[in-house]
Formats: structure tokens, sequence, C-alpha cells
């Protein structure tokens, strides 16, 4: 088993590849160019989560460090996607501070955004209170919130009367069906009337979704609300929608993850919705087409 397990791997990378740019950071920025090229926003995402020692906290600060330096430099447009817990909220809330904070004043360019990605429900209070400590300081930081959790209406409302920027995402963690909805049915009815609070009371915010009922709701909802918002996808999915929002006038940003710890993300996306497994498909046939 030991002797197969390479090509296996071999194999299932291939796969993964359409939404993971690579495994170094030098393969995000280019794709991150890519993205810019093609009139799109770039959103990097160093893979890796729940670290819990001080030595892989402090390596993947100097990496975050040295990512937004070089965008800085290369005068990529978008940013970067940063989970607490590799950050440190593992550790404890006053760690993960610390550290984001380093980060997001080493970025602090206009053409530069952070976003503090939202994991399982049991972090969703200490992320929400550490974004909010950072949003007093810093204009260009957002925060994702996830349609799947029951409590995101009354959070959507508490965050908007504070002016906060937000990526809406359905949700991609395992929760229990006392703090989540657990049908699809539940879930985008959620994310529908989340959107429409987006558009009825806030501004500077994300779709992100692969959901073209979504979107299309958004676009209907833009008509009647001129708010600054963008889509935000995957790198590698919906690849044939991306350039027609472009050229309707409508921003859309690339969410580009990178590194060797793709396997469990990958494994994670593919559970988050049955139909992304449709989608990757679909999206790898294309891309693959002669």
């Amino acid at each position: 088993m030991n002797d197969k397990s390479p090509l296996i791997e071999k194999f299932l990378f291939k796969i993964a590849k359409q939404w993971i740019a690579g495994n170094t950071m030098s393969d995000a920025i280019e794709y991150a160019k890519h993205a810019n090229s093609e009139g799109m926003g770039a959103i990097i995402n160093r893979l890796g989560e729940h670290m819990t020692s001080e030595q892989q906290v402090e390596n993947t600060v100097t990496e975050y460090l040295t990512l937004v330096t070089n965008l800085r430099k290369l005068k990529v447009t978008g940013g970067v996607s940063i989970k607490p817990t590799q950050v440190g909220l593992s550790i404890s809330s006053d760690v993960c501070l610390v550290r984001l904070e380093s980060i997001i004043e080493k970025a602090s360019t206009p053409q530069s955004f952070i976003w503090i990605d939202m994991e399982s429900s049991e972090y969703t209070d200490k992320t929400i209170k550490i974004y909010l400590d950072l949003f007093e300081r810093y204009e260009r930081v957002g925060l994702a919130i996830q349609a799947n959790l029951k409590r995101t209406c009354k959070d959507l409302a508490m965050l908007l009367k504070k002016g906060a920027k937000v990526r809406l995402v359905k949700g991609a963690y395992r929760e229990n069906k006392t703090v989540a909805y657990k049908t699809r049915h539940e879930v985008d009815e959620n994310y529908k009337k989340l959107v429409e609070i987006l558009f009825t009371d806030g501004n500077e915010f994300a779709i992100a979704t692969h959901d073209s009922k979504m979107i299309d709701f958004a676009k209907t909802l833009s008509k009647k609300h001129e708010r600054k918002f963008e889509f935000q996808m995957l790198k590698g999915i919906r690849d044939e929608l991306k350039p027609s929002l472009v050229r309707s006038g409508f921003s859309v940003s690339e969410y580009i993850p990178y590194g060797t710890n793709w396997l469990p993300y990958s494994i994670r996306r593919l559970k988050e919705r049955k139909r992304n497994i449709l989608l990757l498909g679909s999206s790898f046939i294309q891309s693959h087409r002669v």
C-alpha cells in the first residue's frame, strides 16, 4: 500500500490542482497575476489551520509577511485571507490578535486587503471579537461569515451597524444541528436572506458562492441598491462564468489557496456541498478539452 500511496496522492493532486495553485508561494503569486490579467482580484490563502505550537505560528506569520511584501512589490491587486487558528487562535486570542495585526500593518496599502476567514463555530465569538478590535484601527480588513450557522443573521446585523466589511459564504465545516442548518434548502434560504440584508444595510461586501441562483439573485438586487461589492469564487471553479461577470461590469475576485496541506482542505470542500463535486468535474473537463 505504501508503494502505491505516492501514485494515489499524485492522482488526487492532479484533481485538487483545479482549485489549488500549487505547493509554493510562487505558484500562488503567478496565478494571482493571471487573475489580475483577466480583470479579477486575487485573494491568496496559505493552507493549514489549528496550529498549536508557537513555532508553527511564527513560521506561518513569517510566510504571510513575505507574501504581502511580494504582492506589494509586484503590484498584485487583491490581498490575503487568513484563518485565525493559523496565527495563534488555538493558543490564545491575544496571540492571534498580535500576529494578525503584524500582518495587517505590513499589508496596509490601498490595493491590498486582508480577509479573516471564519472557521468552525467554536471559534466564532473569538474571531468576531478579534475582527472588531482590528477594524477599529484598520479600514481594509474584512470578515467571512457563514450562512449555515443559525446565529449569523444576528451577527450580520451587529457587524453592519459597525460598518464591517463582510464576505458571505455558505460554510464548509461540519456542525451540530443545534447551531447550524443541515439541509441544502435551509442553507440556501438563509444565504438569500443574508444577501438581501447586505444589499439593504451594507456596503463593500463580498458574495462568495459558485451557485448561479445566488449570483443571479445578487445581480437582481444590485439593480435596486447601488452598492460596492464583489463576487468571490475559488480558483478553477466556474471559470466559464467569471469572464462574463467581469464584462458585465461586476467586480470578481478569485480565492487562491496554496501549500502542501491541500488534501484535508480539498476533502472538506467536496463534503461542503455535493454540488461542488459536479462543479469541480465540469470545470476539470472544460480545462482539459483539446
